[in-house]
């Protein structure tokens, strides 16, 4: 795959700083030691624990150790109705909850092959690219913080603080929110809330170089991102990787570009890709994903079609908005729909969404009742930090955070 972002990297001589971190240099292996890192330590961003083995400072070996977190999530999908599943979501990523709901009900409406109106496609895309740019922000607010940048991490905080406002109003919740339903969306966008949201995407562009005005050429971000934990387009490939975290190695791959949903194929928009694979790139990445996103959410805005955001499927949608508890018969669909359940096809289906930190899956078989007979989440949280090791190794012990962070890993969505 050909390395065509919508803007290219600075000539990598320009960024390269002087350092003798090298992963290439001899390993002396005279006396190891071990190290158990977390799971409380303060940089994780969750219970994750890592048993390294050193050679002075230097990694030798990293093993993480997961499941200090796991709900059963999977499991408790076999006890409930397809509808009543979409707020376990929430819980997955909860930095970005709205993207577990948009991937699952992406899914379930693939089980279904039910077709979602035109104005409550665009009104998903909005919110899934409002969506990424929350997660965005989160992370290099962190990811800027754990290496000692300070300010950033307020700046970032300061802008997602209006959208979670901003979701807020829309759903009635600011961190686990619920708004993708079956078929459509919950409801409706209020003129109120679109005349806000335009307001924050045109003046956010400004805020993006502002942030990145502190750390583009700062030379401490520089030594401890650029050639930090570098992986190959083709090693990156060989470990699962996606989103962010892939498009850094150089590989051209968006599901959104690609395998186009709800509006994505509607709108223009670019895939930044990096050049190195290092964490440098990875951080460069996600600052022209925002960039990214405002268009596409300025786009949508613009072309925002009329018409119905739920699909006129009464024997699997539960009623909108609007016909909740009106009458008696909308009463008894929804009472039946959300406790019994809809029959479903039976046969198994697998759907991924280009979610902020990569490539979020639903597989899910059908028995035909419902309720899913099995499901299991491909969460990109998990499958990167099987790269881990091999893009640690040879690094120092103060490079691990640095590494960890540039995965945008969630421990909920992980552990699941």
């Amino acid at each position: 795959m050909t390395p065509t972002g919508p803007t290219t990297l600075p000539p990598a001589e320009t960024l390269r700083p002087s350092t003798t971190r090298r992963p290439d240099l001899p390993l002396l292996r005279t006396e190891e030691m071990m190290l158990n890192m977390g799971p409380q330590h303060p940089a994780t961003h969750g219970v994750l624990k890592m048993v390294l083995d050193l050679e002075g400072e230097r990694i030798v070996k990293s093993t993480p150790v997961l499941g200090f977190l796991h709900r059963g999530v999977e499991k408790l999908a076999e006890h409930g109705t397809y509808h009543q599943f979409i707020p376990h979501t929430d819980r997955l990523d909860y930095v970005c909850a709205m993207y577990n709901n948009f991937a699952y009900v992406r899914a379930v409406e693939k089980l279904l092959d039910l077709k979602v109106p035109p104005r409550a496609e665009y009104l998903r895309t909005i919110v899934a690219e409002t969506q990424r740019i929350i997660g965005h922000l989160f992370w290099l607010g962190t990811q800027a913080l754990d290496i000692g940048a300070m300010t950033v991490f307020f700046y970032t905080f300061r802008d997602r603080e209006i959208l979670l406002d901003w979701f807020n109003e829309l759903c009635g919740a600011r961190l686990t929110t619920s708004w993708y339903r079956i078929g459509g969306v919950e409801r409706d966008f209020t003129p109120e809330l679109i005349a806000k949201l335009s307001k924050f995407i045109d003046e956010f562009p400004p805020k993006i170089d502002e942030c990145n005005l502190l750390l583009e050429k700062n030379r401490i971000w520089i030594a401890r991102t650029k050639d930090i934990a570098v992986i190959s387009a083709e090693d990156a490939l060989s470990f699962g990787l996606s989103g962010p975290t892939l498009r850094g190695s150089g590989v051209d791959y968006d599901l959104r570009k690609y395998e186009p949903y709800a509006a994505y194929g509607d709108v223009e928009w670019s895939v930044p890709l990096g050049r190195n694979g290092d964490t440098y790139d990875r951080y460069w990445v996600r600052i022209e994903e925002m960039r990214e996103s405002c268009k596409i959410v300025r786009q949508c805005l613009d072309r925002l079609p009329d018409g119905p955001y739920l699909a006129d499927a009464p024997t699997v949608v539960l009623p909108s908005k609007d016909k909740v508890f009106t009458t008696l018969e909308s009463m008894i669909i929804q009472f039946k729909l959300f406790t019994k359940g809809f029959n479903t096809p039976r046969g198994e289906i697998y759907c991924g969404t280009e979610a902020h930190k990569g490539e979020l899956g639903f597989y899910i078989v059908s028995d035909g009742t419902g309720h899913p007979y099995r499901l299991k989440i491909r969460s990109p949280s998990f499958i990167h930090l099987g790269a881990f090791d091999y893009m640690a190794k040879g690094y120092m012990i103060a490079d691990i955070v640095t590494i960890f962070g540039s995965y945008d890993i969630v421990m909920g969505e992980c552990d699941r």
